[in-house]
């Protein structure tokens, strides 16, 4: 459908990953949308009018109707949240972290704003997958995000080694993320599970002080230790 002029746009306005000065890694134009919209979508209130006043201090934060959208809500209320496209409002649609709609539930309502001939206009700011895939080395023509991988051990493992196949003979490299407080866990599991000949990537803390980025083989990772515990990380795999 084609985007309707008289409708008020939905803005997909990014996010730092972390704590830090926001206008380091934001281009002025988020400041810019940020200071003419009152109407968003937000995954957490408390954090997103914190970034907010982050980047735009002088907006009242009186004047700002946020809704909730994360996992605990309900597909009927996704429609109403566009509504004041359809009274002709612009909208901001943010994620927790980076950028919405990817690795983020804001998709759903990306998808409805099209259906509804809503104008979708994405803004420029930080991914922490197309960072990790920038830096590590590995394959960035081809390359594919997994998400989250299985919990339970025997389950992960065999996702792994799945996962190490098709990068092998795709020849694409496999990037997967992990709740941030099993990271270590999950690079034991990873070095554990995957021939020693396999590259593996750790990006860490991305456009934070504190940022580690690094691409070894499996091997080579077992001589080292590094703490990822409650630290945001991108894993990537991928067997030459």
């Amino acid at each position: 459908m084609k985007p309707n002029p008289l409708l008020g746009k939905l803005y997909l306005i990014p996010t730092t990953l972390g704590e830090g000065n926001p206008m380091d890694v934001l281009p002025q134009t988020v400041k810019n949308t940020i200071d003419f919209i009152d109407e968003y979508i937000v995954e957490n209130e408390k954090t997103a009018r914190k970034f907010i006043k982050s980047i735009q201090p002088e907006k009242v934060q009186a004047s700002l109707r946020l809704s909730s959208l994360n996992k605990f809500t309900e597909i009927s209320d996704h429609a109403k949240m566009l509504q004041p496209c359809l009274e002709g409002k612009n909208v901001g649609l943010m994620s927790e972290a980076g950028c919405p709609g990817v690795a983020d539930p804001g998709a759903v309502i990306v998808k409805l704003a099209h259906e509804k001939g809503i104008q979708v206009i994405p803004l420029v700011g930080p991914s922490s997958i197309l960072l990790a895939i920038m830096t590590s080395g590995m394959n960035g023509q081809s390359f594919a995000f997994n998400g989250y991988l299985p919990i339970e051990k025997a389950e992960k493992k065999t996702a792994l080694k799945n996962l190490e196949k098709l990068s092998q003979d795709k020849n694409q490299s496999q990037i997967f993320i992990e709740t941030p407080y099993r990271n270590n866990k999950m690079l034991e599991d990873i070095i554990q599970a995957l021939n020693p000949s396999t590259y593996i990537c750790v990006a860490t803390d991305i456009t934070l002080p504190t940022e580690f980025i690094k691409t070894m083989r499996a091997s080579e990772w077992k001589k080292i230790q590094v703490d990822l515990h409650n630290r945001p990380t991108i894993f990537i795999i991928h067997k030459m």
